[in-house]
């Protein structure tokens, strides 16, 4: 059967992965996730080539594997102020193994989400160098449970033909209407200056960084789908790998580009830090990104100024989905 796989199929980037594989793939699409939330319902086309199966029927059966060309798995619970330990290990690290064991068993190639919350403060740096991984501390549950896979996958003597396994870095696009708090300050910061005039920004807490300088890697969904499809198509070396732009910038800047998007004066309020979050909170990211050159990716990403006004013009203030 032609049929590709794709896990979180209703979350943020597993829709948005979705609707481009319809693109470029003219076989079945797995969708796979828990379809009980009718608001990320809302993510998902309408098409005959998409067959949906719950997440917990896809895992129990690994018929479903074995009749596919690829898994793109990308379901996990993203929530960064998750603290139920036994949850992330549940759904992102246990589950995530069951996923490699089927792809292993039936030489299925795969890719799989992990995450910058895997570096923690970035003390042993940014690099995706595989040396590297095992020294790296996360600063919370989420994080770990991601980072824990990511050991398990580089031990294990049992693996797909081909694996992926990509830190997604801060990303943001269309289809992410439903994450609440986790949708990104651009779906935020966009309706606060719609309805406020102004948007609010965390302080900084530490003495090194002005308020509203903190530093991320911030990412369009769109680069991360060019990526995405690269590796699918052309197979590279199996590895873990850097998923973001290279170049962090600062949050006023990100504030600044909504703002120009929405044709609007600059207006920045900053609050303090939520005290759940604060101790964990990551004041700098920078993906390295050499690694993925090296692999043969070559497409430029999207400057942040491109991609939040093509966010906030074609998807948010026409409330429309990918």
């Amino acid at each position: 059967m032609n049929m590709l796989i794709v896990t979180g199929a209703v979350g943020f980037i597993g829709s948005c992965l979705t609707c481009e594989l319809l693109k470029v793939y003219d076989g079945i699409i797995l969708a796979v996730d828990d379809f009980s939330n009718t608001d990320k319902n809302k993510n998902l086309p309408e098409s005959e080539r998409i067959k949906k199966v719950d997440r917990n029927e896809f895992i129990q059966s690994p018929q479903f594997v074995k009749e596919a060309e690829f898994v793109f798995h990308i379901g996990a619970r993203t929530d960064t102020a998750e603290f139920d330990h036994q949850l992330l290990e549940k759904l992102n690290t246990h589950y995530t193994m069951k996923v490699w064991e089927y792809c292993s068993r039936f030489a299925v190639p795969m890719i799989y989400a992990s995450s910058a919350a895997t570096y923690g403060m970035g003390e042993k740096s940014f690099s995706d160098d595989h040396r590297l991984i095992h020294g790296l501390k996360p600063l919370n549950p989420y994080g770990l449970s991601k980072h824990e896979f990511d050991l398990w996958a580089l031990e294990e003597e049992e693996k797909p033909p081909h694996w992926y396994g990509l830190k997604f870095f801060n990303v943001f696009g269309p289809n992410e209407y439903h994450k609440g708090r986790m949708a990104s300050m651009v779906m935020h910061g966009t309706n606060q200056i719609v309805n406020t005039g102004k948007i609010r920004l965390f302080r900084s807490h530490l003495s090194e960084y002005k308020d509203g300088e903190q530093l991320r890697d911030f990412i369009y969904v769109k680069d991360v789908l060019k990526v995405i499809l690269y590796l699918y198509k052309n197979l590279p070396e199996s590895a873990i790998y850097n998923l973001g732009t290279g170049k962090a910038q600062t949050w006023n800047q990100l504030a600044e580009a909504i703002f120009n998007a929405l044709e609007k004066p600059v207006n920045i309020e900053y609050i303090d830090i939520p005290e759940d979050i604060r101790n964990t909170y990551q004041y700098f990211t920078e993906a390295k990104m050499d690694k993925l050159r090296q692999a043969g990716f070559r497409d430029n990403f999207a400057s942040l100024d491109e991609s939040v006004k093509d966010y906030v013009s074609h998807y948010l203030i026409k409330k429309v989905h990918y």
